[in-house]
């Protein structure tokens, strides 16, 4: 079956390697984990996960230690015996335990928390805990967090994964298409219902629409509000699921690159931004205004708008906020005879594009003249991650809506996808304090505190979150848009066509 016309071809297929959707979609029904989000609710919460290799889950008494039983008979797609040794091998491989060393470790801050993975026998493991983390069964629960074989070294996971998911690695066309077929030794009975999955790479979005238009492929994730409209026009009977996705357009200001490393000038780019003009450029006005975390309702654990009315670059008065930061860049010298030179760099990719436009024009305001370096996908998250540029727009594709994952993952010091080098002290240990805050409530308050001070400390100004909508056609069956993970849905072992 063609399915989704991939937006662009991935630098490999290693799922703990990458960090773009273009690898995740296609490569989720190769894997299993040991707990997933339930594929069939919409929202992802703690009270959705469901064991997946794992049988159950027991937490210890003081929470500091995690065990999983786990299904016998599972094999991978060479063959070979799945047991707790591949758990351990995978979390030691994350961890940067293992002998064998990740490419790129993106996800390595999720697991710090971990000191040590045991095994009894070969099917059961437990995960001891340095302090109690409830988060831990979400991060483990995500579509990021697969289970990888002992035996495959990651240079071949890279190019063939072998995995013990519903669907099997056929091959990997750069620029042209990712296949996988149905396994047909699959351990859940009568999974998967596909025979399997081709997904073409069409980078261009006008191309994509038309393919999608013209009945190539069953579904188009991602279709943009002006897309929208012509997929209602020339396709009224495509179903369209509408969803303000947890992935924010957001400004990446390197911290120690002359002269962002003053942070006056940081300040004064906040203050030019005009998140509202972000929605209605891009997203027809269907976006909203948010900050780190997801915005409700889709979110469960962002500030709503009215909070964060008096925060630097998020008053509705644009034009006073623009003021401040001209009188900010001319106190740095700047003027109308005198404006800052820069480049803005981007991923190749329309959604980024589109937003770095919109910023270069909005810099323009505050005396800032900017051009726009468009950034092939292979060469954008290493170069990100080796902070080689100044100032950039990134899209944040947060793996699931839990502050651990965004806050450890992004903003703690040293992390590797914190691109812009914001360290803080105080935010470290408050972001360990909401991670051990067993009440929601009580964590929430700790959530929206950090939020707030990552906002006046301009870590990394939030521009906007898209609408988007996932549209497929009647005949595919099963199909679940998840509102808050555009990450967390993608096993598609459930996935049927209809006669």
């Amino acid at each position: 079956m063609v399915f989704d016309p991939a937006f662009d071809s991935p630098a490999s297929m290693s799922m703990l390697e990458e960090s773009t959707q273009a690898v995740n979609r296609p490569m989720s029904g190769v894997f299993n984990n040991l707990v997933i989000f339930k594929q069939d609710e919409p929202q992802n919460t703690p009270e959705s996960i469901v064991p997946e290799l794992a049988t159950e889950w027991r937490w210890s008494e003081d929470g500091t230690e995690l065990t999983f039983p786990l299904h016998q008979g599972v094999k991978w797609h060479d063959g070979k015996p799945f047991t707790a040794a591949d758990v351990k091998c995978t979390l030691d491989l994350l961890q940067g335990k293992a002998a064998e060393k990740l490419r790129i470790n993106p996800r390595k801050p999720w697991f710090e928390n971990i000191s040590e993975v045991s095994t009894n026998g070969d099917y059961e493991v437990t995960l001891h805990l340095k302090r109690p983390q409830q988060s831990l069964l979400s991060m483990l629960a995500t579509g990021w967090t697969p289970i990888y074989p002992c035996h495959v070294s990651p240079a071949q996971m890279r190019q063939h994964p072998i995995g013990t998911g519903p669907f099997k690695f056929v091959e990997f066309k750069p620029n042209q298409s990712i296949t996988v077929v149905r396994n047909p030794d699959y351990w859940k009975p009568g999974r998967p219902y596909l025979d399997g999955i081709e997904y073409p790479i069409i980078k261009d979005v006008s191309t994509r629409l038309l393919s999608f238009i013209a009945g190539q492929e069953y579904v188009y994730f991602g279709v943009t509000m002006p897309q929208l409209k012509d997929v209602k026009n020339q396709r009224p009977q495509a179903i369209c699921d509408m969803l303000i996705p947890n992935v924010s357009r957001n400004l990446l200001v390197n911290r120690n690159a002359p002269p962002f490393d003053n942070a006056e000038l940081r300040r004064a780019m906040s203050l030019s931004l005009d998140r509202q003009a972000f929605v209605d450029i891009i997203a027809d006005g269907q976006g909203t205004i948010g900050g780190v975390m997801q915005p409700p309702p889709e979110g469960i654990w962002g500030m709503p708008p009215y909070a964060m009315r008096n925060l630097p670059g998020y008053d509705p008065d644009v034009s006073a906020s623009r003021a401040q930061a001209r009188k900010i860049m001319e106190k740095l010298g700047y003027g109308p005879d005198k404006r800052l030179p820069l480049t803005v760099t981007t991923r190749n990719v329309q959604a980024y594009r589109d937003a770095a436009v919109v910023l270069i024009g909005q810099l323009k305001e505050i005396y800032i003249d900017a051009e726009l370096n468009p950034i092939d996908t292979i060469q954008w998250y290493p170069m990100l991650m080796r902070k080689d540029y100044k100032v950039a727009v990134n899209v944040t594709e947060t793996a699931v809506d839990d502050p651990d994952v965004a806050f450890y993952e992004n903003y703690v010091c040293g992390a590797a996808r914190n691109y812009t080098g914001y360290c803080n002290a105080d935010i470290d240990k408050l972001i360990d304090k909401q991670s051990a805050e067993p009440d929601p409530q009580k964590r929430k308050k700790i959530v929206w505190e950090i939020e707030r001070k990552l906002i006046e400390d301009d870590a990394r100004p939030i521009l906007f979150y898209t609408r988007v909508a996932n549209c497929h056609y009647p005949k595919l069956k099963g199909l679940v848009t998840q509102v808050n993970s555009i990450y967390n849905g993608q096993r598609f072992e459930d996935l049927w066509l209809a006669n």
